[in-house]
């Protein structure tokens, strides 16, 4: 076998192995005790439990850097490994692992991306990236619903201030705190004590709560909901078009495959007739 060949057959063998289930179940294991690692780091433990989760630490340090570099040697185009948002994200989160910490200017910085290889959690499961990228590409939608409702904000905590300062000058002293204010009533956080107070004096002011809650705990919520939903529905599809895609592309190359084997077995048959 050529140089060549073994080259391609190891590179296959290495893109099986980052692929398989075993590999990510591996993977998704050390990420866990890892976060177990980190949180029982934050109680007060006995010296020798510290320096076992210490070598224990290190030892997932190492086993994430390897296993960065695993990734990259089965990536079909290293020049481009890094250009992955995800790839990038981990590649980060693992050199920032190599921070000493007995490095007393960097182990704050340390211990701050030893915390954040918990969220490499997302970039292994698939489910979680679809998720989060999701998210990310509704931000866009979802930024117009929220200055729209920074506007509707704006003009009710104008009018809490102008008529409940008097009343509660801690809660609408002015337009900043009367937003603050707001948005307490709209996570409904004690809402109707801010409400009876004022109430004592304008009776009516009751219109000014609900109308501010029917707009922005019911309408502005649900529309951020379907922006979120209209996006995940787009890229579920997106998905499925381009798995169908792969399948015919797989299919097709099936095909010709044995048309290669039926067309070499004819020009076999007609050399053996002749």
């Amino acid at each position: 076998m050529s140089t060549k060949s073994q080259s391609v057959a190891g590179f296959h063998t290495l893109r099986q192995i980052e692929s398989s289930k075993i590999f990510q179940g591996a993977v998704i294991a050390i990420i866990i005790l890892s976060a177990l690692t980190i949180g029982a780091k934050t109680y007060d433990l006995p010296a020798l439990v510290e320096q076992t989760l210490t070598v224990l630490d290190n030892a997932i340090t190492v086993f994430f850097l390897v296993e960065i570099l695993f990734r990259f040697a089965a990536c079909p185009a290293k020049r481009r490994f890094l250009l992955d948002g995800w790839n990038l994200f981990d590649t980060l989160v693992v050199i920032g692992s190599l921070i000493p910490l007995d490095n007393s200017d960097a182990v704050l910085l340390g211990r701050l991306l030893r915390i954040f290889r918990v969220l490499r959690l997302v970039s292994v499961v698939p489910e979680l990236r679809f998720l989060i990228n999701s998210l990310l590409k509704a931000i866009p939608r979802m930024g117009y619903i929220a200055l729209l409702m920074f506007i509707i904000f704006y003009i009710y905590a104008a009018m809490g201030a102008m008529f409940f300062s008097h009343i509660d000058e801690t809660l609408w002293g002015d337009v900043a705190i009367a937003m603050l204010t707001l948005f307490r009533v709209a996570t409904f956080e004690d809402w109707t004590d801010v409400m009876y107070a004022t109430m004592e004096h304008y009776p009516l002011s009751w219109l000014y709560y609900l109308t501010f809650i029917f707009l922005t705990a019911f309408i502005f919520l649900n529309m951020m909901i379907g922006a979120i939903l209209e996006v995940m529905s787009e890229e579920q599809n997106a998905r499925a078009a381009q798995q169908a895609h792969d399948e015919r592309d797989e299919i097709a190359r099936q095909l010709r495959a044995v048309q290669e084997q039926l067309q070499e077995l004819s020009r076999q048959v007609g050399d053996r007739q002749e």
